[in-house]
């Protein structure tokens, strides 16, 4: 279910009508949509702005997660999204985000604004596992921002089974921890 304050192009509004309000200060890019401009960015209104691309089969992960979860101010430039169903899925295509197949166990996903999320201590976790230096600097924010973050998703690596750079997240995480 999609918000009221929000807008897609062709839906209520044209894309002309939408460009028009925005030239206007009527409107405000907001995820995939528009809200107005002085309407309150909440993870609500940020997980739904993505429900035009994630639907009901799709989850928001690593950046994308962390910009609902409120770890970032901008959204990242391409979205990331994974499997939240059990069957397979035809590789979805957009250029508006990257897609993953494996998928996501019910078990670290929340529902938020209709669109299927990463809770923030797998979130952490994903981001430390991927390791990159934008990763890192989403993690150094997200610790700023929420310190208990960063201990929380130390716990859930450390309660999780066999995952991929397991070793590596629990070492970087760890050395972000003595920084913070």
């Amino acid at each position: 279910m999609s918000s009221v304050f929000l807008y897609f192009p062709g839906e209520r509004l044209s894309p002309a009508e939408l460009t028009a309000a925005c030239l206007d200060g009527h409107l405000v890019g907001l995820g995939e949509g528009y809200v107005p401009a002085d309407t309150v960015e909440t993870t609500a209104l940020r997980a739904a702005s993505l429900g035009s691309l994630a639907g009901l089969d799709l989850a928001a992960v690593l950046e994308s997660a962390a910009w609902i979860h409120g770890a970032r101010d901008e959204p990242p430039a391409r979205h990331t999204l994974q499997r939240a169903t059990e069957r397979r899925l035809h590789e979805p295509i957009g250029r508006r985000f990257v897609y993953r197949d494996p998928r996501v166990p019910a078990a670290d996903l929340v529902r938020i604004g209709g669109v299927a999320v990463t809770t923030p201590e797998r979130t952490v976790a994903d981001l430390a596992r991927k390791g990159t230096p934008d990763a890192v600097e989403v993690l150094r924010e997200w610790a700023a921002r929420a310190p208990a973050a960063l201990p929380a998703g130390v716990r859930w690596i450390d309660g999780s089974g066999r995952v991929p750079h397991k070793r590596a997240a629990r070492r970087l995480l760890g050395e972000l921890l003595r920084r913070t």
